[in-house]
């Protein structure tokens, strides 16, 4: 049996959100966020997919909030650790995505961009677009769509 071939994203040009998960740098496209907020109270849900982390309410609307550690396959954030919410809206929807702390808007260049390292696997493979070489650091860029679909 082969393993399937997995097409890297189009690169883009613009701007990115990034923050930091685990140590590593990831980004998303500006467009899709729509604020950033402290920790918030989550609301846990039963019997729901663990990468669901509970839902917030925001301003009087309830919104799934999504682990990334979980999606991406990395260790649990450590105990006392206070995530940090990144609103983005889809399709005329809100999700939050927990992460550990946010970092700043980077503008990127598609000459800059590369098919997704081959240090990554499992899930998280499947959820990253490419990555950016930015100044000896690598932006490792979300697909966001991918990342709060089920």
């Amino acid at each position: 049996m082969t393993a399937p071939i997995r097409t890297t994203a189009p690169a883009t040009s613009g701007q990115l959100a990034t923050f930091w998960l685990d140590g590593d740098l990831y980004g998303i496209e500006v467009e899709h966020v729509q604020e950033v907020l402290r920790s918030q109270q989550l609301t846990r849900v039963p019997l729901a997919p663990t990468a669901v982390a509970g839902l917030i309410n925001l301003r009087g609307q309830v919104v799934t909030a999504i682990e990334l550690r979980e999606r991406l396959g990395r260790p649990p954030r450590p105990e006392g650790t206070d995530a940090v919410i990144i609103v983005v809206r889809l399709h005329g929807e809100a999700v939050s995505l927990l992460v550990d702390s946010i970092a700043d808007v980077v503008d990127v260049d598609a000459a800059d961009f590369e098919a997704p390292p081959d240090t990554l696997e499992g899930q998280a493979r499947d959820l990253i677009r490419g990555a950016y070489k930015l100044h000896g650091q690598l932006l490792l860029a979300l697909d966001v769509q991918r990342a709060v679909s089920a």
